[in-house]
């Protein structure tokens, strides 16, 4: 399996993009790419071409993480001013407002089954879960303090939550955090279940395996330079890949499992091979650092294919085909 790099747009936002996620294929719509950016704004994007379908605004300050519901039909933002805006991809309509503390959602995810919004962040060091049928706040997972600390010592620097990801049954929830830790809770029950260990710096990045029997398994990547591939259950390390030059800042799993991209602040996108447990391709369409790599669904013409997309803080947005 490869990357053929497709199309590149240049300036596809006024500022730096941070965060990249593709929403499903409805009735009406082909897959789309959503953007959201420093310069405020969340972006939507046809592939073919590529288009701008359209820009949302609504945030008053950057926009760090864009999720869209499993239906295709409704799309979620978070900013730095902290609230979350929950909107109808199709028409732009605002359909519910989240108000978090300042700064304390960096990533948001909808569960497999689109029942509840995960969003993760800040020095409460929590994920907090929104249900999507009325938009309440349903549970606060939190992840617990490092034991031996005195109450004085126990500062939220220490467990500031980065990244969130849902297993594929969405009966677990990992978060990873900046001292380097990634929690695994237990979702019906709202219970921590237990730490991975061996990230030695911020983990900014988190996504189960799409492969069908290999649902326990966990990749991360940190600012440590290294990609972790966990046995979620076990709390086991089962590998740890490195190549990239400096933080690896994104990473996303193919539909087919078989492989998965990482970007970096090094301004380059790898591919890399989970048989062979090696980066099988560098690409270095980007000049500066790469926030967001995100797969897309497979292909209708091409079941085995499917997009892959890179943002950057070139304020470009690129597409490439995985085959």
């Amino acid at each position: 399996m490869k990357l053929a790099p497709l199309n590149t747009v240049q300036n596809a936002h006024e500022d730096s993009i941070w965060t990249a996620a593709w929403v499903p294929a409805t009735e009406d719509s082909r897959p789309l790419l959503l953007t959201g950016s420093l310069d405020e704004t969340v972006r939507l994007w046809n592939p073919d071409g590529p288009e701008k379908v359209q820009t949302n605004t609504g945030h008053c300050l950057g926009v760090v993480s864009v999720a869209a519901h499993p239906s295709g039909r409704i799309a979620a933002s978070a900013s730095i001013d902290s609230f979350i805006r929950v909107f109808d991809v199709a028409t732009n309509n605002t359909i519910a407002t989240l108000e978090a503390p300042p700064s304390e959602v960096w990533q948001l995810q909808f569960n497999p089954q689109g029942t509840t919004l995960a969003a993760a962040g800040g020095g409460s060091a929590s994920v907090k879960l929104w249900d999507t049928a009325e938009w309440k706040l349903i549970a606060t997972l939190e992840v617990p303090r490092p034991e031996g600390l005195k109450p004085s010592e126990k500062s939220g620097s220490k467990k500031f939550a980065l990244s969130v990801a849902w297993s594929p049954d969405g009966r677990q929830i990992a978060c990873g955090a900046m001292d380097g830790t990634i929690s695994v809770f237990d979702v019906p029950r709202a219970k921590f279940m237990h730490h991975l260990e061996g990230h030695c710096m911020p983990v900014r990045s988190l996504v189960y395996s799409s492969a069908p029997l290999d649902s326990r398994i966990l990749f991360s990547t940190s600012d440590d330079g290294h990609v972790h591939v966990y046995d979620a259950e076990r709390k086991t390390l089962i590998t740890s890949m490195s190549g990239h030059s400096s933080w690896v800042l994104s990473v996303d799993v193919s539909p087919d499992g078989a492989a998965i991209a990482t970007g970096s602040s090094d301004k380059s996108v790898r591919l890399w091979d989970l048989k062979m447990r090696a980066a099988t391709q560098i690409l270095t369409s980007h000049s500066d650092q790469v926030w967001a790599v995100a797969f897309g669904p497979t292909l209708r013409t091409d079941v085995r294919s499917c997009l892959l997309a890179s943002v950057s803080d070139d304020k470009s947005v690129s597409f490439y085909k995985y085959s």
